[in-house]
């Protein structure tokens, strides 16, 4: 195109052909009054108008020589009054420009004079142009178009008309300024000039045209381009002549090119393609190639003539709206959205995306769906919902959103969510209503999975007595609390977010600056919080809280929230204060044991206390009579009195293990070796155990890990099994044997064995309840004291029958490395 303006390729082409075949027609016409006629009939398709008008002046003078007018003169009555000076005709004919009268009402160029002339006739006036008619060697005057009222002629239309306008003048040159006598007389001299001359103008008019142009023989070789044409392509005429022009076109679109010109050679008809042709600098663009074909009277081809016109815009513009719908059809189909559009009137669907076939389960290659087969898909249940949405909008001309369900021929149903929208015409008409159709099952899905989640978190906060809150950093303002929240403290959610001094106002007075204070270091500090208060819910007891928080950093860390949950801890607390109570009650009871039992002890203990105090007083005696010789020997009286302070300590010791059993105190827990309590127990029991004939057996392992215990708890365990075992060998004598080892599961395993009477056999499950006994003097409570003691050590206890006789009573304790795992 060569730097040249875009032009539409199918008008303005067949327009630039339409000239020709006009140049052609005016030039066979002998009489002025057929030039109009003439005009209206080669331009029917090219313009819309009401008729021509040809106004052709004296030379020099404002008289009009002679005038054509087409078949409607009320617009020229209303010119009488006018002078010539003032009409649009004379303007164009004065200033070589045209006159476009776009509105007669507003264009302050009409004369007052003619205005009034239209209105007196009644005429409701359309649009009005005038070109020039100029030859190059005079001006001849002006050529008219005027055009029924609303239509609108545009910069091309004018330009085309001001083309037309050159064309008429050099036909009114040739043909009406010659005296009718002296074209009789010359015919044979006038047809020669005319055809030499209509040669000329028709090349003058081609190279003036802003389109590149060719002609070419019957037989397709080309014998002439314009200049435009042979300055794109960087030929001569002499290199185009012929076929010479093909070396332009793309090798990639000559063959077809070539096949096609052809094709319209053989059957005469117009045709066109599109190919890529070569810029002088070698870069192909795309083009229009058009050719139509010149007849003789019998229909022969006497000469075919063509444009080529640039396409490239429109072909990137094509290329990029095949890219936009590709990534439009790829984005819907992402995001399971399709678009369509609706008749305004009959409701007939004019467009459907591929989504929406997809959507609605339609088969593209069947064409779009009738209104009524869209509807059917429609879910039964929602059909009324989705007509009467649509009927809302079409006849009231608003916007549509709704959402139903569909049924898929496969049976599957759609939530779908559909939005509408009316195009509306200048005065108001409703001309289509275009829309969007989205897939939401998932959506809808997932929020009825929220909803679900939503309702099991609230029951299991209701469960765990555990609301969830969460509050800005600026106000402190609440920005949601849970249900349960609500509830634990006492607040009615339809009241809205309560404030902070509100919920201040919950806490227990003696609890509160404790709480502020907590809460205040933690926005400080932008720092998690884990604090425990009372409050007073209003009609409600108090109520202990543990509430942890967390701050929400905003992108810069500055604090946004603070997000957390708060526990109702009451019952634990209360649980807690229970347990503490029982567990006092437990060692009171223990204690109780610890003493009974010791009680029955007495004449052992008393054995074993005396037996280092006599010991004792026998060294003391051997020390005094050591000394008192006539020659003292120091050394054995020192030897004696070593032995002695060595039994003392020995008695001590006793007592003060009976001292420890028979305290009373709170339960203190420290690493304790468990074969050293064993050792302590035999030591105490072993005067228990002579007495009956029982012989105490150990099996220690060594280095055993130490357990975190209560010593004396410890000890009245070891007690209980051991002396339950001593008594139950009271009649057979026999052996007591305790073991210890490490389990697999690293606790310490600690079993007593005795060869007795072995468990009770219908009763074995109930030796560890509380007041069960098989001794007519026990009271039921030793061995339950025994399990009570072991399990809040963190261990288990439990009794077997031996394959032989006796039984075994085994207890497990975490050891203190199993503890720190």
């Amino acid at each position: 195109m060569g730097g040249d303006a875009y032009i539409q390729p199918r008008s303005d082409g067949r327009r630039y052909e339409a000239v020709l075949r006009l140049s052609e027609a005016l030039s066979l016409c002998t009489e002025p009054e057929d030039l109009t006629k003439i005009l209206s009939e080669q331009l029917r398709e090219f313009l819309d108008f009401l008729q021509f008008y040809i106004i052709v002046y004296k030379e020099k003078s404002s008289e009009v020589e002679w005038a054509v007018v087409g078949r409607e003169k009320s617009l020229m009555a209303a010119y009488a009054d006018v002078p010539v000076e003032q009409r649009p005709s004379w303007q164009a004919y004065t200033t070589q420009e045209p006159f476009h009268i776009h509105d007669w009402s507003t264009d302050a160029r009409v004369p007052a004079r003619l205005k009034q002339g239209i209105a007196a006739h009644g005429l409701d006036v359309g649009p009005l142009v005038f070109v020039p008619l100029t030859t190059p060697h005079r001006r001849l005057g002006a050529l008219g178009m005027s055009g029924s009222p609303g239509t609108v002629y545009s910069n091309d239309d004018v330009s085309f008309l001001r083309l037309v306008g050159r064309v008429v003048a050099f036909a009114i040159d040739d043909n009406f300024n010659l005296r009718r006598a002296e074209v009789a007389q010359r015919e044979l001299q006038r047809q020669n000039e005319l055809l030499q001359r209509s040669e000329r103008e028709l090349r003058e008019v081609i190279e003036t045209i802003p389109s590149m142009a060719w002609s070419a023989a019957p037989d397709g070789a080309a014998g002439f381009f314009n200049e435009r044409w042979l300055a794109y392509a960087g030929l001569t005429a002499d290199q185009a002549q012929g076929w010479g022009w093909t070396v332009a076109v793309h090798p990639d679109d000559l063959n077809a090119l070539v096949d096609y010109w052809r094709k319209i050679m053989v059957s005469g008809q117009s045709g066109e393609i599109e190919a890529r042709l070569r810029r002088f600098d070698g870069v192909y663009r795309w083009f229009l190639f058009r050719a139509t074909a010149s007849l003789d009277d019998n229909g022969r081809v006497v000469k075919w003539y063509g444009t080529n016109t640039d396409i490239e815009e429109r072909k990137r513009a094509e290329q990029a709206l095949r890219r936009s719908e590709a990534y439009l059809a790829e984005a819907q189909r992402l995001t399971l959205t399709g678009s369509c559009a609706i008749e305004g009137t009959s409701r007939e669907i004019v467009y459907w995306s591929e989504e929406m076939f997809r959507l609605f389960g339609f088969d593209r290659q069947q064409g779009l769906p009738m209104w009524d087969e869209w509807v059917q898909r429609i879910h039964p249940e929602d059909r009324d919902k989705f007509r009467m949405a649509g009927d809302r909008t079409f006849l009231k001309k608003v916007d549509c959103d709704v959402e139903f369900r569909i049924v898929k021929p496969d049976g599957t149903v759609k939530h779908i969510h559909g939005i509408g929208h009316p195009v509306l015409s200048r005065n108001g008409e409703l001309v289509q209503v275009v829309g969007t159709m989205v897939d939401v099952t998932e959506r809808r899905r997932a929020e009825e999975s929220l909803r679900r989640n939503e309702s099991y978190l609230a029951q299991a906060q209701r469960l765990a007595h555990i609301g969830s809150w969460a509050w800005d950093a600026t106000g402190r303002n609440a920005v949601y609390v849970s249900e349960e929240w609500c509830r634990i403290y006492g607040f009615d959610p339809k009241d809205g977010m309560p404030s902070w001094e509100q919920r201040l106002q919950r806490v227990q007075p003696e609890d509160r600056a404790r709480f502020q204070l907590t809460i205040d270091r933690a926005v400080a500090e932008k720092s998690d919080y884990d604090v425990e208060f009372r409050i007073l819910p209003p009609h409600a007891p108090r109520r202990y809280i543990h509430s942890v928080g967390r701050p929400i950093l905003g992108s810069s860390g500055e604090l946004v929230q603070f997000v957390g949950i708060s526990m109702d801890v009451t019952e634990g607390k209360q649980a807690e204060q229970e347990h503490e109570r029982l567990r006092q009650e437990l060692a009171n009871l223990a204690h109780l044991n610890r003493v009974s039992t010791m009680g029955e002890l007495t004449a052992s203990l008393a054995h074993e206390i005396k037996q280092p105090i006599g010991a004792a007083v026998t060294n003391a005696e051997a020390c005094v009579r050591l000394l008192d010789c006539d020659q003292p020997d120091v050394p054995e009286a020192r030897e004696a009195a070593l032995e002695m302070v060595k039994d003392a300590r020995r008695a001590a010791d006793i007592i003060d293990r009976v001292r420890s059993l028979y305290q009373k105190g709170s339960s203190q827990l420290e690493a304790v070796e468990i074969n050293e309590v064993i050792g302590e127990m035999v030591v105490m029991l072993q005067s228990e155990a002579n007495l009956h004939s029982v012989r105490i057996r150990t099996d220690l392992a060594g280095e055993l890990p130490k357990v975190m215990a209560d010593r004396v708890q410890l000890q009245q365990v070891l007690m209980n099994l051991m002396l339950n075992g001593i008594e139950a060998m009271l009649d057979t004598r026999g052996e007591l044997s305790i073991k210890s080892k490490l389990a697999d599961d690293g606790q310490l395993l600690i079993s007593v064995t005795d060869t007795g009477v072995g468990l009770p056999t219908e009763n074995a499950g109930q030796v560890f309840d509380p007041f069960f006994t098989t001794k007519s003097q026990g009271t039921g409570l030793g061995l339950a004291i025994t399990r009570s003691i072991v399990e809040s050590h963190g261990g288990r206890v439990w009794a077997t029958g031996n394959s032989g006789r006796g039984a075994t009573f085994s207890f497990t304790l975490p050891s203190r490395v199993a503890v720190a795992a």
